[in-house]
């Protein structure tokens, strides 16, 4: 099925101005007449991005630009922030932490645009018969998560909500598919995931959440592009980010059929992906300087854990002109 949008009146303007202008005779401003001939490289993981890519959205609104754009599918943030390090790709989709550890490294990175909070995706769960039925009964568990991701910090502010120090559990660094197969036999007592595997975890294994992140951490995704492509094109980042909202704004209206759609994306039944979409909060929008000093937060909480060698400052990763 094929859902059209209608654009505003500004994205009229943002796309047909360029092309409008020529055919007068006109000048086109500085930014279209920049952007004429460029390519937005754009990777991405299995998921939103993926739909735009389906639907040929993105490449309908920077038409009248001149823009094309390219795609390339990876399997984590981590290796997309890598191909933006060595400067192959201009855009892409990434959770909390890996951008963190990116400026860390020295990748000429800059927030595009963020989510809005999203602290229902992602959650403390234990096997539905465990004995552990508080946080406080996690110290001294054996608790499974991805190091030095969004669920990492989501750990460290959890036990402190709670009065509970990091080291008052044994932590165990397993992957997504590594930690749901020490789950389900037993090895850990419980793991910390993000959707769609908690949902999954929930539907086909009968997990019990403990504790989400609402009320401790909001669990933002973001998307990122190079301080150079940012500089030379921030009028295609701003359509890629406004398309971006638009499949938001269509899911959060028609939570069935983006169920559908992002099940045959993921490769996962539609009742996890409707249980995922239950609890999502839609919206994508540029990044501010308060979203700037949530990530700010959780690069210092890296840093006191000695995930990263040096503080670091958020606002060296700002958008171009904030």
């Amino acid at each position: 099925m094929t859902h059209r949008f209608s654009p505003s009146r500004r994205q009229v303007l943002a796309t047909g101005i360029a092309s409008g202008l020529l055919a007068t005779g006109l000048t086109a401003p500085a930014w279209a007449q920049a952007s004429a001939g460029a390519v937005l490289r754009v990777g991405h993981q299995k998921g939103w991005l993926s739909i735009i890519k389906a639907r040929g959205t993105l490449e309908k609104r920077l038409a009248p630009l001149g823009v094309k754009v390219t795609w390339t599918e990876f399997n984590a943030g981590p290796v997309q922030l890598e191909a933006l390090n060595v400067g192959s790709i201009d855009f892409g989709d990434v959770g909390e932490a890996p951008p963190i550890f990116a400026q860390a490294a020295g990748a000429p990175l800059v927030y595009a645009g963020a989510t809005v909070p999203r602290p229902a995706l992602e959650a403390v769960i234990v096997p539905s018969g465990s004995a552990i039925r508080s946080v406080a009964d996690l110290k001294g568990k054996r608790v499974a998560y991805n190091k030095g991701s969004n669920v990492h910090y989501f750990l460290v502010k959890l036990l402190e909500k709670h009065g509970l120090k990091y080291a008052d559990v044994q932590s165990v660094f397993l992957a997504p598919a590594d930690a749901r197969a020490a789950f389900e036999k037993g090895a850990v007592d419980a793991w910390i995931i993000w959707d769609p595997f908690l949902a999954s975890a929930q539907k086909t294994l009968g997990a019990r959440i403990l504790a989400d992140a609402t009320g401790v951490v909001n669990n933002r995704a973001y998307y990122f592009s190079s301080r150079d492509f940012a500089s030379r094109h921030p009028e295609v980042l701003r359509i890629a980010v406004e398309e971006i909202n638009a499949i938001d704004r269509w899911a959060a209206k028609h939570k069935d059929a983006a169920a559908t759609e992002l099940s045959a994306v993921l490769g996962l039944d539609t009742s996890i992906t409707r249980l995922y979409l239950d609890r999502a909060q839609f919206g994508t929008a540029p990044v501010t300087r308060e979203i700037l000093a949530e990530q700010q937060a959780i690069a210092d909480a890296f840093f006191d854990l000695k995930l990263i060698p040096k503080k670091l400052n958020l606002l060296h990763a700002a958008p171009v002109g904030l």
